[in-house]
Order: C-alpha cells, then sequence, then structure tokens
C-alpha cells in the first residue's frame, strides 16, 4: 500500500521558517506529481503548492509565492516544501498528495491527487 508521510512541522514566530518533507513509499516517485495542500480549521483544504513528476515544473499559490518552494528528490523518494516569511495565516494542517502521471504536468487540485499523506501541524504565532 503507497504510503506518504509527511515531517517537520512544528511551531514558529512569524517570520520564521520550517521545511516540510514528505516520504513517499510503495510506489515508482518518479512517474508521480506530488503536491502540497494545507487545510486550516473550519476552512476547506488549499492547494500550495506542486511540482511534475521529473522537477522540472513547479506552481505556488499566489498567497505562498514569493515565500514557499517546492522541490524533490526522486532519489530519496521524497518532495520538500520550504516556507519562509512565514505568517499567522499559513498555521494549518499541511498534506502531501501523489498522482501517477505520464507526463511533466503539475496538479493543482484536490480532486485531481490519488494518494494523500496524513498531514503535520504548522503554528505561527504573532
Amino acid at each position: 500500500q503507497v504510503q506518504l508521510v509527511e515531517s517537520g512541522g512544528g511551531l514558529v514566530q512569524a517570520g520564521g521558517s520550517l521545511r516540510l518533507s514528505c516520504a513517499a513509499s510503495r510506489l515508482p516517485f518518479s512517474t508521480y506529481a506530488m503536491g502540497w495542500f494545507r487545510q486550516a480549521p473550519g476552512k476547506e483544504r488549499e492547494f500550495v503548492a506542486a511540482i511534475s513528476r521529473d522537477g522540472r515544473r513547479t506552481v505556488a499559490a499566489d498567497s505562498v509565492k514569493g515565500r514557499f518552494t517546492i522541490s524533490r528528490d526522486n532519489a530519496k523518494n521524497s518532495v520538500y516544501l520550504q516556507m519562509n516569511s512565514l505568517k499567522p495565516e499559513d498555521t494549518a494542517v499541511y498534506y502531501c498528495a501523489a498522482v501517477f502521471t505520464t507526463g511533466w504536468v503539475v496538479i493543482t487540485t484536490t480532486t485531481g491527487y490519488t494518494y494523500w499523506g496524513q498531514g503535520t501541524q504548522v503554528t505561527v504565532s504573532s
């Protein structure tokens, strides 16, 4: 069974940084596009960033553009989210997601993904 395990969340002050990791297992990682999403209490899950299966294409939500960077290491079956200049409104549970793709596409919708991790909490204090 496919597993996605997020790590790296925690409590940080506004303006600080965190790096989230997502380790994938039991899937041919290099054929999967990956994404990060987040969900704050009482809100719907929203897109944060996505990366194509080879890492050449990335896209980020306007709310995090210039502050968050998605990357991947196919040799380590892992995807990362570097988060800088964090704001209190970034507080949420962050999820990674995976979907098999045949091309170098990026997927920005929750319905576009097949597999999801359990999430990691990020809390930004003001």
